[in-house]
């Protein structure tokens, strides 16, 4: 149990590391904390936390930085509500418009809290091999390229476009989307390339250009397939002095786009969850935090935003936008909200 004096000058150390990104001394908390306390005392107070495990020294300086013990620590106990209400109000607007579908609502909220955090926002859709295809739209843009849109029954859609190495013709185009229509809706995306295959010969025999519709398609149904996380905010990183090593980057930014490795995360036993009616949870990489929220409106539509930044991130600021965002999807793509909606339209 730490004693109030403890506490005070931990806080402190924590509050200057996330300021500054350099090691803190004794002599930094008096002048800039204002402590009422000799260099002497703070400095067996820091020695007594460091023994704790929530600070730790450096190989550069002989100042402290918190530990990863020490950042759980400050979350847990220490960390205050840092809401932002113009921000606030601006993910409000987005969810505003009734228009969007609950993915892009959850893209452009990370947008909005990557710019206003100076972080890196991932957002993870459903994971695309269990969700069932409900429609395949396809729309001529000329005679070398066309747009295809998907839609989910979960209401995930997306669009692709792709180029031909030949022309097509637009009453191929049009027959091509009735077959994929009626031949596929209802299928898992994770099955669709190989029941394609067997589409081949109906193909072959309905259309002029089926070659090159059909390669055209598979390509872009794997595509969608793989389109599970969405960034938002990837360069913040390169002004981070934490991640200043080029190769070091290099590999964060590898990690950034494996959506595998952020479903492990989310998963991790180890994660803390936040009490006090946050939904947030936090976990720690190396040097790298992140915070991060589901929402699972359906069975089979989960989706997940994620912050991640270094471990001196400003947590109570972050989490208290992440839950912004998860009170505004339960609020507006809830059981309640789409109840809303349904009797706007009727009115």
């Amino acid at each position: 149990m730490l004693t109030p004096r403890k506490v005070e000058i931990f806080r402190a150390i924590v509050t200057e590391f996330i300021n500054t990104a350099e090691p803190v001394g004794s002599n930094t908390l008096i002048e800039k904390f204002n402590l009422p306390y000799s260099s002497a005392t703070i400095r067996n107070e820091m020695s007594d936390l460091e023994k704790e495990g929530l600070i730790e020294k450096t190989h550069t300086s002989s100042g402290r930085v918190p530990s990863t013990k020490g950042y759980r620590f400050y979350v847990e106990h220490l960390m205050e509500d840092e809401g932002n209400r113009s921000v606030e109000n601006a993910i409000a607007q987005v969810f505003s418009d009734r228009r969007l579908d609950i993915d892009e609502a959850i893209r452009q909220s990370s947008d909005i809290i990557s710019h206003m955090t100076n972080l890196t926002a991932v957002v993870l859709g459903p994971s695309a091999a269990d969700q069932i295809l409900k429609s395949v739209q396809l729309i001529p843009l000329n005679e070398l390229s066309a747009m295809a849109v998907f839609v989910t029954e979960s209401g995930h859609a997306e669009n692709r476009i792709f180029n031909f190495e030949s022309q097509v013709s637009v009453e191929d185009i049009e027959q091509c989307t009735v077959i994929l229509n009626e031949r596929l809706k209802g299928t898992k995306l994770g099955d669709i390339v190989e029941k394609m295959e067997g589409l081949r010969p109906i193909l072959s025999v309905k259309l002029v250009q089926y070659e090159v519709l059909f390669e055209a398609f598979v390509g872009a149904f794997v595509k969608f397939a793989q389109s599970e996380v969405y960034l938002s905010g990837e360069r913040n990183m390169l002004y981070q002095p934490e991640f200043s090593n080029i190769e070091k980057l290099r590999q964060l930014m590898g990690m950034l786009e494996n959506s595998e490795m952020w479903r492990e995360i989310s998963i991790n036993h180890e994660n803390l969850r936040l009490t006090k009616g946050s939904h947030s949870e936090l976990v720690w990489v190396d040097d790298m935090a992140v915070v991060s929220s589901k929402f699972q409106l359906t069975e089979n539509s989960e989706h997940q935003l994620m912050v991640v930044g270094p471990n001196r991130m400003e947590y109570g600021r972050v989490v208290s936008l992440i839950d912004y965002v998860s009170e505004m999807v339960e609020k507006v793509y809830g059981k309640g909200g789409q109840d809303e909606q349904r009797e706007d339209e009727q009115e």
